[in-house]
């Protein structure tokens, strides 16, 4: 199979959330020993773009941005081990939580599949996130983007509580900060101090890409 058609059917693949299909045509990627960035820069990342105005032209809902992530993040976990190492060029580094209390997290890991498929390095710390952790990932790791989620109004105070200890710890101004979740929207976020709030997993990747914009701009 040349990679002009893998690189068709894999984009294929991801739009209609076909897994198998997608870790099938992984599998030819590395038995034919082809141009893996070239596959994320011309299929994988196009196809997760796709589906995002999908979505939002209300053509598909959250069962297809699930299942096409899905199918995304299958193929991308077999290709990763792949790369050269001086392939391996991030979009940026975001860490990813849903915050203390909370323990809801099928929607952030909705933003997790959809930042992996647009190039970004993702560490994703689960739910029930303290902010003794989101902090000492950020010191550890050197990330560009803090990204936390908060499904219930009772846990969407805790955004306030960990940006507070990101300004005592000097950190806040290393870190751009967006948050989401079904509760949140752009006046809460800047009530807490967040630089931008996300209401699906689409606009997270957005924003992500303007902050690291503007991270870029400034360095």
């Amino acid at each position: 199979m040349s990679l002009d058609q893998i690189k068709k059917e894999l984009r294929e693949a991801i739009l209609t959330g076909n897994q198998n299909k997608a870790i099938e045509l992984a599998k030819k990627i590395i038995e034919q020993k082809l141009d893996i960035q070239s596959i994320l820069k011309d299929s994988m990342v196009p196809a997760m773009d796709e589906v995002g105005e999908l979505f939002e032209k209300k053509e598909y809902f959250i069962p297809e941005l699930l299942i096409s992530a899905r199918a995304m993040e299958s193929a991308l976990k077999l290709l990763k081990p792949y790369l050269k190492v001086d392939e391996e060029i991030s979009a940026g580094k975001v860490v990813l939580g849903t915050v203390q209390g909370d323990i809801h997290d099928i929607g952030k890991n909705i933003v997790k599949y959809f930042l992996e498929g647009a190039g970004f390095t993702v560490i994703d710390l689960g739910k029930e996130v303290t902010a003794e952790r989101f902090i000492k990932t950020i010191e550890k790791e050197k990330v560009d983007i803090l990204a936390m989620s908060a499904l219930i109004t009772t846990t969407m105070p805790y955004f306030k509580k960990v940006i507070d200890e990101l300004k005592q710890t000097k950190l806040r101004d290393k870190v751009k900060i967006m948050v989401g979740g079904a509760p949140v929207n752009s006046e809460f976020a800047k009530r807490v101090g967040a630089d931008a709030f996300a209401e699906d997993a689409p606009k997270a990747v957005q924003v992500a890409r303007n902050f690291i914009t503007e991270l870029r701009e400034k360095s």
